[in-house]
């Protein structure tokens, strides 16, 4: 609760005296109930003048939470207006007692068994146990998590660091390297080439980090980034010196890495935005890669953003900071302008030759070639494009925005969009002979009549990436076709002639690189009503189109769009740095983040009225709305100059505070910064 986010003193017993220390979890007396808690320190007096109590229990002797990440979660606790116990929630994994008690015996006896990296079980052909006697999968082992759980050495062997062409591409790659090396607080904005091995990328500053004697967080958005960034960190550092953190490892794997980053056994942590509060000891580096992509947020309170909580590390920690992606977002251009960070960019004569060769659909010369193609899903360029690497047995892949088969529906005669009866949700048909159903409710459709005009015929009005597949199937007979999406998402395909259908994100990677990448139903991604349509396009189109060819080697890119739009422009250029700069500066202009400070007040009308009369806003805040939010609720947005950003945050937290203190039924919830603002 907001009015109990302060520390409390109480006694150690003398029995608990030698297991009491700063990091571990305790239970504690608080209102007449037994309570978590976390020990922030000790003390030999305190300022309460009033009777302590003692604590009722220490959980466990091992010392989770470390004081860089108790600082830290306080810092981002103050910067979202929320309180530090959720925080912690997010920094530190749920206790796993049995793999607790499997680390702390290995600790007490390293020397019994001692295994050397590449002579454990998987090595030696046995059938890998976990702590708690279940067997593990083999693609469950060290191996596929990025861990290695041999004894640690004494003397652990330290890379040599990258060899001499490491970002050789960049002008200034070189520099940031040495930096590294020398444990200097290098701050970066990398924008890759087309083409870029980017985990080998970071695995090469992570090893000049860890020669330097420091460590590395790096975060990604999800699994498959992650999957690659393992491989190459396990190439450039060897085994066993570092581990992945990501929700999805399950509790007692997720809590081994964790203890396993505390200790101090391994310098270097990746994973996803689950990482971004890992315990690194002297950290050197943090970075995350394509910190516009939504994975990097965090849906629970109080929705830190990866992005952020790093920089304020790097910040806390004197620690260097690289934000690297195929695009740019306005926050990442906002470092560069305000001189946090310098970009790492390459020449245009190297972007050049790295580069597919881009054209759109909707400019003149080609609406003069093909008049259709200001309406047609896919016009002849597409196609003719797709049919030419086809026969230069070149694999192609298409973009589609929507998954599913037909994810929106319309009256064939009236062309009237076809809703559920029930809830007014959209219908969706899940196959060629499927029977139309609600997206919202789930309620199928099959007697469905249109309202305005009686027609039962339907036709599509948004096509999905498994229609898009069937009609690419008929179209190039006899050459394979495969999905990428979220039934089931592919890392890589072969490098012959071959069709994929991906969704945004869940483009695979092609042997030797897509001789040809097709964009299709832009208008989807751009007419989102969203502050940050434009950006959103951009990064998923350059995210497909860098696994194209280079041109010289036949890649092309094909997107169908108008050529005058200023995504589309920063794509035929590869320009990510001139579309965020013109972003930041039309966001400035009208006062949307991240020029301002931009906080969300979400509840029911009553409840946020309420909030907002309690809180003691800055003199220069502006409040917007109120806007409807789902159901009942509204939403108000208070804007403030990012000088004040902390008062802000400290009159919501505190407004929120008085609202607990005195019970009030209805919950507001608070925001600092969203990415959806409407």
């Amino acid at each position: 609760m907001a009015h109990l986010d302060r520390p409390f003193d109480y006694l150690v017993p003398a029995e608990l005296d030698a297991d009491a220390v700063p990091g571990v979890r305790v239970k504690v007396r608080f209102a007449g109930q037994l309570v978590d808690g976390w020990l922030l320190e000790r003390a030999d007096d305190s300022g309460h003048t009033g009777r302590l109590a003692y604590l009722e229990k220490v959980v466990s002797p091992e010392p989770v939470l470390a004081p860089e990440v108790a600082r830290l979660a306080r810092a981002v606790a103050d910067r979202y207006a929320g309180n530090l116990a959720d925080v912690l929630r997010l920094a530190v994994p749920p206790r796993h007692a049995r793999v607790e008690k499997d680390v702390r015996a290995r600790a007490a006896a390293p020397d019994e068994n001692p295994a050397a990296p590449g002579e454990g079980p998987a090595a030696s052909g046995e059938n890998p146990v976990a702590p708690d006697g279940s067997p593990v999968a083999p693609d469950e082992g060290p191996a596929a998590l990025g861990e290695n759980l041999a004894a640690a050495d004494e003397n652990p062997v330290v890379p040599a660091g990258p060899g001499p062409d490491a970002w050789r591409d960049y002008p200034a790659g070189p520099a940031l390297l040495r930096a590294l090396a020398d444990g200097r607080a290098a701050r970066a904005v990398w924008s890759a080439l087309p083409g870029e091995d980017w985990p080998a990328r970071y695995a090469e500053a992570v090893a000049a980090t860890v020669a330097g004697g420091r460590g590395a967080v790096v975060v990604v958005a999800d699994n498959r980034d992650l999957d690659r960034l393992d491989a190459a960190l396990h190439d450039a550092l060897g085994p066993g010196r570092h581990v992945c953190l990501s929700a999805a490892l399950g509790p007692a794997r997720r809590y081994r890495a964790f203890l396993a980053a505390r200790r101090g056994d391994v310098p270097v942590v990746v994973g996803t935005r689950a990482a971004m509060f890992a315990p690194v000891a002297r950290l050197g580096l943090v970075a995350i890669w394509d910190d516009g992509d939504d994975l990097h947020a965090e849906p629970r309170a109080p929705y830190p953003h990866a992005r952020e909580v790093l920089l304020t590390r790097a910040q806390l920690g004197d620690a260097a900071a690289l934000v690297g992606g195929y695009t740019r977002t306005a926050e990442a251009q906002l470092l560069v302008e305000t001189r946090w960070a310098r970009e790492v960019v390459a020449d245009r004569a190297t972007l050049r030759a790295r580069m597919p060769a881009i054209a759109p659909t909707g400019d003149d010369p080609q609406l003069a070639r093909d008049p259709g193609a200001a309406t047609a899903r896919l016009p002849s360029l597409a196609w003719t494009t797709a049919r030419d690497s086809l026969r230069a047995d070149l694999p192609v892949l298409v973009q589609v925005p929507r998954r599913g088969y037909l994810p929106s529906v319309a009256c064939a005669e009236c062309r009237t969009p076809a809703r559920c009866p029930h809830c007014a949700g959209p219908l969706a048909l899940p196959s060629a002979e499927g029977t139309p159903a609600c997206r919202w409710c789930g309620r199928v459709a099959a007697a469905y009549a249109c309202p305005e005009c009686g027609g039962r015929r339907l036709r599509a009005s948004v096509t999905g990436a498994r229609r898009t597949a069937e009609e690419l199937g008929r179209a190039f007979p006899g050459v394979p076709v495969r999905t990428s999406g979220r039934e089931e998402v592919l890392a890589t395909v072969p490098g012959g002639a071959g069709l994929v259908i991906a969704t945004p994100g869940a483009e695979p990677v092609a042997d030797g690189g897509f001789g040809a990448v097709l964009l299709l139903d832009s208008w989807a991604l751009l007419t989102r009503a969203d502050l940050r349509a434009g950006e959103e396009a951009l990064r998923r189109w350059l995210a497909a189109a860098a696994l194209a060819r280079p041109a010289a080697a036949g890649g092309r890119v094909v997107v169908v769009a108008d050529g005058a739009l200023a995504p589309v422009q920063a794509l035929l250029r590869w320009d990510a740095g001139w579309f965020a700069a013109r972003e930041l500066a039309e966001r400035r202009e009208l006062g949307f983040p991240p020029a301002v400070r931009m906080a969300s007040v979400t509840g029911l009308p009553d409840a946020v009225a309420d909030l907002l009369a309690e809180a003691r806003l800055p003199a220069e805040a502006e409040l917007l709305g109120p806007v409807p939010a789902d159901g009942e609720r509204e939403r108000m947005l208070v804007r403030v100059p990012r000088a004040r950003a902390g008062a802000l945050a400290g009159a919501l937290h505190s407004a929120a505070g008085v609202r607990t203190a005195r019970k009030a039924a209805e919950p507001v919830r608070l925001q600092v910064d969203p990415l959806a603002l409407f």
